[in-house]
């Protein structure tokens, strides 16, 4: 290892050999789907609903530490693992729902990449989405996994620089900004709010590609000592790119709340956004959100198909190969569906908000599958998850499924 590591190898600097795969799943929930959320939280209910990103978060590091502690022990991703430990039945019954979440998710994001493109050179919403979709199906078919990687990371630090540049040019009052963020609130009719900001964040797709990608690196599974240092440095991958997410995620609030909710603009569509941003911050602020937005959502709709293509391989106990064509199958089912009923979507804007909120919907059987996965000593042996570890699991499952009931009797009462 250390002539391959160089004599100056520093094994203090080991984890960066392990960033990549937490930044490659961060780039999923800064996706339009959360633009779109977190623009209409910030937009109507000011700050109030920043705590909503933190706990979403604090789950996501739970979980997808979970998803990936799973690909790491068992060298299967979390839909190979359902289809060889469930029943078939079962097994297909959940899967399928989860390629439905996939095809949720790439609708937001081949749509946000669209708008993004109508904002920059005014290219009608289905042309753009055309583009976009034609971009995604040539990468993924054309790249490995480390390149998409190394293209993926790219993309995740221009939108973080895009919005540090948004954040320097609006007036935030912290003083509001701070104490909400671990406050929890329930404004008047926010409900399908918080829930699209929770789907929006805790994304099933992720969960998925997490376990998949990180097994993909091949690791020796029979050396205990491998297996080990894997599962401590993906923890600080996982803690790291979260960590990312979750600025960008408040970031996208703050600007809304410091802009929109300050002057009492209700924003409806991201284009109107952006045009809303032109007169208050200036021509420069409004180009920066069209480009951070056009990254996110090319970005963000590789990630989803490589999540469909994952969970369909899956289905047949097979890992992620875009030269095999289950894989191939996944992956276009995913953007093909996605990209017909964007042409079908009279509102684009309303067509994020309740993709992400369909997610949030799937999102419990996602969660209570990895928990009776991980928690089995018969698929993870010793590696199965602690007491401590299953309660906190089953505590965001249950959290998560009250919201959603919560969701429910709003729309019926």
């Amino acid at each position: 290892m250390k002539h391959l590591l160089g004599e100056n190898h520093n094994p203090r600097l080991d984890f960066l050999k392990f960033i990549g795969p937490g930044l490659l799943v961060t780039v999923g929930f800064i996706d339009p789907g959360n633009w779109a959320a977190n623009v209409a939280a910030g937009s109507d209910y000011g700050y109030s609903l920043l705590w909503m990103v933190t706990l979403a978060t604090i789950m996501l590091i739970v979980l997808q530490h979970n998803a990936a502690h799973l690909g790491i022990v068992t060298g299967n991703c979390l839909s190979e693992a359902a289809a060889v430990h469930l029943k078939p039945w079962a097994s297909k019954s959940v899967l399928f729902t989860a390629i439905l979440a996939a095809v949720s998710t790439a609708l937001a994001e081949l749509l946000g990449g669209a708008i993004a493109l109508n904002m920059l050179f005014k290219i009608p919403l289905k042309l753009g989405t055309l583009i976009v979709f034609a971009f995604v199906m040539i990468m993924l078919f054309s790249n490995s996994y480390k390149k998409l990687e190394k293209l993926i990371i790219g993309f995740v630090s221009l939108i973080g620089i895009s919005f540090l540049i948004e954040l320097c040019m609006v007036h935030v009052e912290w003083v509001k900004a701070v104490p909400s963020w671990v406050t929890p609130a329930f404004p008047a009719g926010s409900i399908p709010v918080i829930m699209s900001v929770l789907g929006a964040v805790v994304m099933p797709h992720n969960l998925f590609l997490h376990s998949e990608v990180i097994q993909s690196r091949q690791w020796n599974l029979q050396n205990d000592e491998v297996i080990k240092k894997q599962l401590k440095y993906e923890f600080f991958d996982t803690l790291f790119s979260m960590i990312i997410g979750w600025a960008i995620n408040s970031a996208m609030i703050l600007v809304a709340a410091a802009t929109f909710f300050t002057y009492g603009l209700h924003v409806t569509e991201l284009n109107q956004a952006q045009e809303m941003l032109r007169p208050m911050l200036g021509n420069a602020s409004s180009i920066v959100f069209a480009l951070a937005l056009l990254f996110s959502g090319l970005s963000s709709s590789l990630t989803a198909g490589m999540a469909g293509g994952s969970i369909f391989a899956g289905i047949f106990k097979e890992p992620y190969d875009i030269k095999d064509s289950h894989t191939k199958i996944g992956v276009c089912i995913t953007l093909i569906l996605s990209t017909i009923i964007i042409f079908f979507i009279k509102s684009p804007f309303q067509g994020l908000i309740y993709s992400q909120m369909f997610l949030s919907v799937q999102l419990p059987i996602s969660i209570f599958l990895q928990i009776y996965l991980t928690s089995s000593e018969k698929v993870m042996g010793k590696y199965k998850n602690s007491i401590r570890g299953n309660i906190t699991l089953w505590v965001i499952g249950l959290i998560v499924t009250g919201l959603n009931i919560a969701l429910l009797l709003s729309y019926i009462m």
